[in-house]
C-alpha cells in the first residue's frame, strides 16, 4: 500500500517506518502534528523543529497540521493533515497505548485510510533491542519517570542503554520504550536517513525530577542525500 508516516522524530516512530518498508509498502509522505505549546494529548512533541530536516534526509515531502495540544485539536489537526495525500493508509509506531491506537484510528477510518501499525502489542524489551539493531540511531531527550536523571538527557539507545533500561523496568516498573510518557527519544540516523542529523547546540532543562534536552541548533551531516 501507499502510506503516509505519522512521524515525530522519536524512535518509534523511524522504526515503524522501516518496518512498514520491509513489509513491501511504499511510504509516500511524512505527516507531523504541531501543538501549539508543549503538551499533546496524543502526539510526541520535543524537538519537532528538526522534523523538516529528517524528511529532507529520507527525501519524503512533509505535510504539517497545528494542533491547540487538545483531544480534539489533535484529531482535527491530523485529519486535515491526511486529507489529500492519496495514499491508502497510514502507519503508526504506536505499541502498547489503547488510547492511542483508538484515536488514530478513528481518524483514519473517518477518511477510509487503513492504521498500519508494526510495532503494536509486540514485547517491548524485543523492540528495543531490534531498532538498536536496525540501525535506529536515537538519544533520549525528555526524562519523565523515577530513576531516570538529567544524565539520561542526550544519552544514546544503545545495548547499553537497553540493559540498563531493563533494570529501571524490573525496580521502578517503567516501560523500556517509554510507551507510558517516561522518555522520549530524537532519532539521529536509521537506514531510512541519506543523511545523519547533527546537533550543533542544545540546551537543557531540568525541574529536579524532569526534564528536556531542547535541540536549538540542527543540520544534517555528509551522506547520500536521497531524492524526494
Amino acid at each position: 500500500m501507499r502510506l503516509a508516516a505519522l512521524y515525530s522524530g522519536g524512535k518509534d516512530s523511524t522504526f515503524a517506518m522501516y518496518l512498514a518498508a520491509q513489509m513491501g509498502h511504499e511510504i509516500c509522505a511524512m505527516v507531523n502534528i504541531v501543538p501549539d505549546g508543549d503538551d499533546s494529548w496524543i502526539f510526541h512533541t520535543p524537538n519537532l523543529g528538526a522534523v523538516p530536516l529528517m524528511a529532507e534526509s529520507m527525501g519524503l515531502p512533509l505535510a504539517t497540521a497545528r494542533s491547540d495540544g487538545t483531544e480534539e485539536g489533535d484529531m482535527r489537526a491530523l485529519a486535515e493533515a491526511l486529507s489529500g495525500l492519496g495514499v491508502d493508509g497510514v502507519v503508526a509506531g504506536a505499541a502498547w497505548s489503547d488510547y492511542q491506537w483508538d484515536r488514530m484510528n478513528r481518524v483514519c477510518g473517518d477518511l477510509g485510510l487503513r492504521l498500519i501499525a508494526p510495532m503494536w502489542r509486540k514485547d517491548q524489551a524485543t523492540l528495543l533491542r531490534e531498532l538498536i539493531d536496525a540501525g535506529v540511531e536515537a538519544i533520549v531527550v525528555g526524562c519523565y519517570a523515577d530513576g531516570m536523571g538529567a544524565e539520561w538527557l542526550g544519552r544514546r539507545l544503545d545495548p547499553g542503554a537497553a540493559a540498563d533500561l531493563g533494570a529501571l523496568s524490573r525496580s521502578r516498573g517503567i516501560s523500556v520504550i517509554g510507551e507510558g510518557g517516561e522518555y522520549e527519544s530524537l532519532t539521529l540516523d536509521s537506514p531510512l536517513h541519506g543523511r545523519p542529523l547533527e546537533i550543533e547546540s542544545s540546551e537543557i532543562e531540568w525541574n529536579g525530577r524532569s526534564g528536556t534536552l531542547r535541540v536549538t541548533g540542527a543540520r544534517l551531516g555528509p551522506g547520500c542525500a536521497r531524492s524526494p
